[in-house]
């Protein structure tokens, strides 16, 4: 059965919310695995709802095609975030 969409906004608030706790790279992924659910439109949908270039999100689609072609053991996040001996909260 094909997703249906709009979500209801419920769905879309916590989208937006999950989108925007995320790094850079992550939001584009995670905004081309969301218009991936989606028949025909999804990007723009997607694009629309979580402000975002539907350009931002074909690149997501490339960056996990390239991520797909790896063996799935090997897909590891990095082991820093930051750099090391910067705090996180500096004052």
């Amino acid at each position: 059965m094909p997703t249906t969409f709009p979500y209801p906004t419920e769905v879309e608030q916590s989208m937006k919310v999950m989108y925007r706790s995320l790094w850079e790279d992550d939001r584009r992924r995670y905004a081309a695995v969301e218009a991936a659910k989606l028949p025909h439109g999804g990007v723009d949908y997607i694009a629309g709802l979580l402000d975002c270039d539907p350009k931002t999100i074909r690149r997501g689609q490339g960056d996990l095609d390239l991520l797909q072609a790896q063996p799935l053991q090997d897909i590891v996040p990095s082991e820093r975030v930051r750099k090391k001996g910067v705090e996180a909260n500096p004052s």
